[in-house]
């Protein structure tokens, strides 16, 4: 594949000399000169120096026929153009954003950038899910798909608890994965029985969440 990286931070320099390594073309683009003069040291030919929001930028490192377009910048309004315009303009079929800010989430989604990364929503997710009792957590965004993937953990006070997973009334948009218990997971079928302490993966369109609450999560006192 020729991919296209936008962004020669650790990110963009660490991506960059892994896909070197898988046998992948590469060019890693940064309008930072000093940065640029390091990495020039490091790849080579590789790097080009350049503000890739830019569309001779982008031309003269060949966006025209690259496979993938990975936006990397520390500036999540760059990264928007960049796959924006890489998407729209030279139809590259396949874009990845980082999303620095995911407050800025929103803003990607609405211009149709659909694959992103986010360092701090995914901490923040491994925090919620290493917490004694946390409430309903996202695991996993499948945007291209139109799902997520969530878990959650059953109580005592659960209108679930004590029951099989045939007998709950779950949204029809929304599918039960496995349940994890003492530490050892199985597969969630018809007759497996949701007990208090209990983490139960589930896979769901967005919008599902508060209904699949209502079926499976104990109410608030």
């Amino acid at each position: 594949m020729y991919i296209l990286i936008a962004g020669g931070g650790k990110v963009g320099a660490n991506l960059a000399a892994t896909l070197l390594k898988m046998g992948h073309e590469v060019t890693l683009l940064e309008n930072d000169r000093d940065r640029y003069a390091r990495l020039e040291e490091r790849f080579e030919h590789v790097v080009r120096y350049g503000d890739a929001t830019e569309l001779f930028v982008l031309e003269r490192a060949g966006v025209e026929r690259a496979d993938l377009v990975v936006a990397v910048t520390g500036d999540d309004e760059d990264n928007v153009i960049v796959c924006q315009v890489a998407k729209e303009k030279y139809g590259v079929a396949k874009c990845i954003a980082r999303v620095n800010d995911p407050r800025n989430q929103p803003h990607f989604e609405m211009v149709g950038v659909t694959l992103t990364v986010s360092a701090t929503a995914t901490i923040l997710a491994l925090i919620e899910h290493e917490l004694p009792e946390h409430q309903l957590v996202k695991l996993l965004d499948l945007h291209r798909e139109g799902l997520e993937i969530v878990e959650f953990g059953i109580e005592s006070g659960s209108p679930a608890a004590g029951r099989p997973v045939r007998d709950l009334n779950l949204p029809s948009k929304s599918r039960l994965i496995s349940v994890t218990r003492d530490g050892r997971a199985e597969i969630a079928i018809g007759d497996t029985e949701l007990r208090p302490g209990d983490l139960v993966m589930a896979i769901l369109e967005p919008g599902v969440e508060d209904e699949l609450k209502r079926v499976l999560m104990a109410v608030p006192a």
